[in-house]
């Protein structure tokens, strides 16, 4: 077949390199797009290194979820190879996201995007919403990313969910750095903010954000949303923040109750000589590929 776009590359790194054999891009229901946009960073960089140190960890990973008892990997996973993005404006590079991501999702592909900064999730979701109406964003991130400018360009990584807003509501979690100009203008804004500061004082508060939820939904994480402790490798790590189980919690409670239909995982920074953040992200993709489609699995085995 031929891909939305033709780069000069080895051959590509695929998620969960333990597979036996290699799904093709026809007979996959979900597909891989490594995104490694570095540019608007603006604390620790690397995050360009994020989309190869999660698929290389994902070779080392197990593919049995011995929560859920099924191993999804039948569905069919594809990975395409690292995006070459034009260099420049912003703009032009916001631009061909958007247009390969609908060229995957246009298939009737399930699109899981390894970034990269957070910059990368407005294209994203637009090309989402193209395709499946009554769209809501579920944001998992330590920061607001509610600026509506931030060092000269709109297309900033600090302004990815004021941007997402154009295209879907959004429900933010784990909340816990924001602008004094984000906190003025967040009550009038399409979106349902959790904080991390309180949003644990009510024991349902997972069902509470669950409900926020639109029909389908694209899933961003940040993972500097997670607590420092278990995801140092981010360029702007704030305390506190969500755990693994509330984390996986969060995740199942999401596809169980509504259909997740996108996803982007962001923001890791890679440390050198530290592999267990880049497994973490490997892993909790892998999670929320099984619980999205742990039904399918099972029936494909029947």
């Amino acid at each position: 077949m031929s891909f939305p776009f033709e780069y000069d590359h080895v051959q590509a790194l695929v998620f969960g390199g333990t597979l036996p054999t290699r799904a093709s891009f026809e007979d996959s229901t979900v597909v891989i797009l490594p995104c490694p946009v570095d540019r608007t960073t603006s604390y620790v960089g690397g995050t360009r290194h994020g989309p190869h140190e999660i698929l290389q960890a994902s070779s080392h990973m197990e593919l049995w979820d011995e929560e859920m008892q099924t191993d999804i990997h039948g569905v069919g996973i594809f990975t395409l190879p690292e995006m070459e993005l034009p260099f420049g404006e912003m703009a032009a590079l916001v631009d061909e996201i958007e247009r390969v991501a609908y060229e995957v999702i246009g298939r009737d592909k399930f699109l899981v995007t390894l970034g990269g900064e957070h910059s990368i999730t407005p294209p994203l979701v637009s090309a989402t919403a193209r395709k499946h109406p009554n769209l809501s964003v579920l944001q998992i991130d330590a920061h607001a990313d509610m600026r509506d400018s931030y060092m000269g360009t709109v297309h900033n990584h600090a302004c990815a969910m004021r941007r997402s807003l154009q295209y879907a509501s959004v429900t933010q979690v784990g909340i816990r750095s924001l602008s004094t100009e984000e906190a003025e203008v967040l009550p009038k804004l399409k979106s349902h903010v959790f904080f991390d500061v309180n949003m644990r004082k009510d024991p349902k508060w997972i069902d509470a954000v669950v409900e926020t939820l639109s029909e389908n939904v694209y899933v961003t994480i940040d993972v500097d949303g997670m607590d420092p402790s278990i995801m140092p490798a981010t360029g702007t790590p704030e305390p506190g923040g969500l755990s693994w189980p509330e984390m996986t919690r969060l995740l199942r409670a999401t596809a169980e109750r509504r259909r997740i239909v996108s996803a982007d995982i962001v923001e890791l920074s890679p440390i050198p000589g530290m592999v267990a953040p880049n497994f973490l992200c490997a892993k909790l993709l892998y999670k929320l590929l099984t619980y999205r489609f742990a039904a399918d699995s099972r029936a494909k085995r029947l």
